[in-house]
């Protein structure tokens, strides 16, 4: 015995059942704002009861030529990416923003060159993108241009004509700096974040490290020496380590060699370094602020949470999400970009700083 497959009902048919025509069922679902709240209801229940169950997202792309996408592209793979809240915080903050408005992310993770690929690009479904600490010249953002998408960059590189927030790194890492040498410091050690240097991860000189492809290293590793230096401490005579990977344990062998040099004082790019360094103290039987200072970067929730709290410079993620999704809304809009932001930081003095003995 052979069946009949039931055929799926249309937007014609609602209109039918309904008596309006199909650009009324269709803006009950796409423009509801054009239509009494009433009509409205009446639409939706008559679709419901004859189970259609809106217009095809494909076909509606097609006559839109919107995907409803926005491609948010990050410079490392999900696992390492996710690895620091401060990601998380900001993705959430710029969710918040784009999805009552009907946008959804798609999530581009990154590879060896400092971002996604850019076939990837090229073939994402995607009305504009995000840049999230993307490095200096990757290819993603070529391929971003070739398809002539908008573009928000949060916090790097920075791009000619695309939008773009970010936080002030330098000034951060000036008051974590200044905040030592004022407790009396003078044997520092710097915690760096990867800079895609070859080999990856390990020991660089100052001028290495300052050929970063991240300009938020840059920026702040800057603000670190540079006030070093205005106390007499030469910048060579600081031992530099580049962590290859975001995560407290790719953290941990770096800030296990960089304690052989015995400073008192560790600058560290993030919280999770830091975090990772407080780890490594604890095992080595080093009494954290007493034998060894530390100070972290974003003011992440695990850094006030951690044993002892962890003193790190502040900055408002939260903000800087929220101000990327209103950035790309504004994009999405036909607007031109703003001239870029900038956010303060703040220095939060907590528990892991203490004199110099």
């Amino acid at each position: 015995m052979t069946g009949t497959r039931r055929r799926r009902p249309t937007l014609d048919d609602v209109a039918s059942a309904v008596g309006v025509s199909r650009a009324t069922v269709s803006n009950a679902y796409n423009r509801p704002d054009q239509l009494s709240a009433g009509l409205r209801d009446e639409v939706l229940r008559v679709a419901k009861r004859l189970g259609y169950a809106g217009p095809n997202p494909t076909a509606r792309s097609l006559a839109t030529q919107r995907s409803g996408a926005i491609a948010f592209m990050l410079d490392t793979g999900l696992s390492a990416a996710f690895s620091d809240p401060a990601l998380s915080i900001t993705l959430d903050a710029l969710a918040s923003r784009v999805d009552p408005e009907g946008h959804a992310l798609l999530l581009l993770p990154g590879g060896h060159d400092g971002g996604p690929r850019a076939d990837r690009v090229l073939a994402a479904q995607a009305d504009l993108a995000v840049a999230y600490s993307l490095a200096d010249n990757a290819p993603a953002l070529r391929a971003v241009k070739q398809r002539g998408l908008p573009l928000v960059v949060i916090d790097q590189p920075i791009v000619p004509g695309s939008a773009r927030v970010s936080t002030d790194d330098r000034g951060g890492a000036t008051a974590a700096a200044r905040h030592l040498l004022e407790l009396g410091h003078r044997r520092f050690a710097i915690l760096s974040a990867q800079c895609l240097s070859e080999p990856r991860g390990g020991p660089l000189s100052a001028a290495e490290a300052a050929q970063s492809r991240f300009l938020d290293n840059r920026e702040r590793l800057a603000g670190y020496l540079e006030t070093l230096a205005a106390a007499g401490i030469a910048p060579d005579a600081v031992p530099i380590w580049e962590v290859s990977g975001l995560s407290r344990e790719a953290a941990m062998p770096g800030a296990a060699r960089l304690l052989d040099r015995e400073p008192t004082a560790l600058l560290c790019m993030s919280d999770e370094l830091a975090l990772a360094a407080l780890a490594v103290a604890r095992q080595r039987g080093l009494r954290v602020p007493r034998d060894l200072s530390i100070v972290g970067f974003d003011d992440t929730p695990p850094a006030a949470w951690s044993d002892p709290p962890l003193t790190t410079v502040r900055q408002d993620l939260v903000r800087k999400g929220q101000l990327a999704g209103e950035l790309a809304l504004h994009l999405l809009a036909g607007h031109r970009a703003p001239k870029p932001t900038t956010l303060d930081v703040e220095l939060v003095v907590r528990g892991s700083t203490g004199p110099a003995e």
